[in-house]
């Protein structure tokens, strides 16, 4: 099981997150591309910064909505979508390529990832941006392993423009009936108690997560989504790459 965080979140003088500090813990950075928050300069350390360690890069395109950051979303046609992630994923590794390395799969974030889950225009707008970049091997999309029905779905469209996905899950995110997330919006939407993120991380890696509702849910995962921006959130990743490590190595 890969740790995935959201990184270089911060712009100018506004900071956001711990990533100096997290991304020793982690396996694959997702790397904001200056529209829903970054610029060029914290791209660049932030890029640095996985090179250092040894993680993986993904892009992390958002909306246009720095204020917002990127959690409201804006009506696009599919054709907008599929050149508003090229668009950002081609300055990340503009800058990846200044640093001996390459972006290596596409995470959306916040409305935009929420709009890719829910809406299949959306999901194959962003499979053809990843399928047109020239990239060998081909660019990967990150995407929340969710109910069956949906996941069928996804992978048909994905398979057919030869995209990759990878299946993520969230440590400290409340999961409805159908394996989506629930929405910021609503009580109980974000775990902040340690014992019951680091619950989840337990439930997660033996395939199974219980939803708002209390229905238990199958769900297997390729990647967990961790976050870094709460003052307790390191000796939390901590633990959970201990959890992680632990269970990998259990025959």
């Amino acid at each position: 099981m890969q740790l995935n965080c959201d990184m270089g979140e911060s712009f100018g003088p506004w900071q956001m997150g711990n990533d100096q500090a997290v991304m020793p813990w982690i396996d694959m950075a997702n790397i904001a591309c200056g529209f829903h928050a970054s610029d060029p300069d914290t791209m660049s350390n932030t890029v640095k910064q996985a090179v250092n360690c040894g993680v993986t890069i993904g892009a992390h395109p958002g909306f246009n909505d720095k204020t917002g950051f990127g959690r409201r979303p804006i009506p696009h046609s599919p054709e907008s979508i599929t050149w508003l992630v090229a668009y950002q994923v081609g300055a990340l590794d503009a800058i990846c390529q200044q640093h001996g390395t390459r972006v290596k799969y596409i995470k959306p974030h916040g409305a935009l990832y929420h709009g890719m889950m829910n809406n299949p225009e959306v999901f194959e707008a962003i499979v053809i941006s990843a399928a047109n970049l020239d990239f060998r091997p081909s660019l990967m999309i990150q995407a929340l392993n969710s109910d069956e029905p949906q996941k069928a779905l996804q992978k048909k469209t994905a398979d057919r423009y030869s995209v990759p996905l990878i299946y993520e899950a969230y440590a400290d995110r409340a999961y409805d009936d159908h394996g989506l997330l629930v929405s910021r919006s609503l009580p109980g939407a974000v775990h902040r108690d340690s014992s019951a993120i680091l619950q989840q991380v337990r439930s997660l890696l033996s395939g199974e997560v219980s939803t708002i509702s209390g229905k238990r849910l199958k769900l297997k995962a390729d990647s967990l989504c961790v976050h870094g921006d709460n003052p307790d959130a390191i000796a939390l990743i901590q633990q959970i790459r201990q959890i992680v490590t632990s269970t990998d190595a259990t025959p």
